[in-house]
């Protein structure tokens, strides 16, 4: 079966409400249905123009529309990680086990000092972005990457394993500005299931 030539928005594999009070039936839907949809839409307008331009042998701002499409596709994806990242109260809140437990415990010293250091690079990113859990295989370490906007300071090639957005319209229907306790809120509802599976995934 032939892949599509182009983006589509994921469905979220949980309920709008399921995610309450953590984050809110309104505040899901706004976040899904229209920001991650308009980063959709607007990576697939660029390659449209892109084919049109090629199509029709004219030429078009190069430079301006790769920058546009990184920006895009980079909201797109980590939006689409970070759907599958988080689950329902009644199966969220637990610490990762197996593997990446282990790893996390030899590379910040407990599960308790990753919780904080990536805490703080959630609420530090300035501007618009997310914290991220990657994996570097070149040094077997798990790293955390502060991404600012969605592609700038992206370690290149790092597997990512969790993702937080912390752009305002993730969080400000229900927190307002108040971006610390988005973050306290989001280890609620973490699938660690769904990180140790793309951990285990690394390993392989």
């Amino acid at each position: 079966m032939e892949k599509s030539k182009f983006y589509a928005l994921p469905q979220l594999p949980y309920g709008y409400n399921d995610l309450a009070p953590y984050i809110s039936e309104e505040q899901l839907k706004i976040h899904h249905q229209r920001h991650h949809q308009a980063y959709v839409n607007a990576a697939n307008a660029i390659l449209e123009r892109c084919d049109k331009a090629r199509k029709e042998g004219t030429d078009f701002d190069v430079k301006a529309n790769l920058k546009e499409l990184s920006f895009h596709v980079g909201g797109h994806l980590l939006h689409s990680l970070f759907w599958r990242n988080l689950t329902p109260i009644s199966k969220g809140g637990r610490k990762p086990n197996g593997a990446l437990a282990d790893a996390l415990e030899k590379e910040f010293g407990s599960f308790a000092r990753f919780k904080k250091e990536f805490s703080q690079a959630a609420v530090s990113v300035e501007g618009s972005g997310w914290a991220a859990l990657t994996f570097c295989g070149q040094t077997n370490r798990p790293i955390i990457m502060q991404i600012e906007k969605h592609n700038t300071n992206v370690y290149p090639m790092f597997r990512i394993l969790m993702v937080l957005d912390v752009w305002e319209h993730a969080y400000y229907l229900d927190y307002k500005n108040e971006r610390v306790k988005f973050v306290e809120a989001f280890w609620n509802i973490v699938n660690w299931g769904e990180v140790n599976k793309r951990f285990e995934e690394v390993l392989k």
